[in-house]
């Protein structure tokens, strides 16, 4: 982890690391009714997810969007950028998640 990065904790229902590298990751995340990945960035490396079961959104700020995947869709989030994930309206879902390429950090927001 860089220095001065606030890392946080990640409990949801399923975490499967599919391939890890150096600098990459793949891996399918499942979250249960009211859970989320809080808001957080990587310093660099880009977040690709793809909808695999529910509704999956990715917010974002600076720029603020809002990404709603359905199943076989995806979005990239770059470096840099505060991303939060969960599913619509609370409700549980499963994504894959690629993450690279360089050196991995979690960077916690407020």
């Amino acid at each position: 982890m860089k220095e001065g990065a606030r890392a946080f904790r990640l409990t949801i229902a399923g975490y499967e690391t599919l391939m890890e590298g150096e600098d990459m990751r793949a891996s399918i995340l499942t979250l249960a009714a009211g859970e989320s990945v809080p808001w957080h960035y990587h310093t660099e490396t880009t977040d690709a997810f793809v909808c695999l079961d529910g509704t999956v959104v990715v917010e974002t700020r600076a720029p603020r969007a809002q990404h709603v995947l359905a199943a076989g869709q995806r979005c990239a989030v770059p470096p840099r950028t505060a991303h939060h994930v969960h599913g619509l309206e609370g409700t549980a879902c499963q994504f894959l998640i690629l993450q690279g390429v360089g050196e991995y950090d979690n960077v916690a927001v407020g």
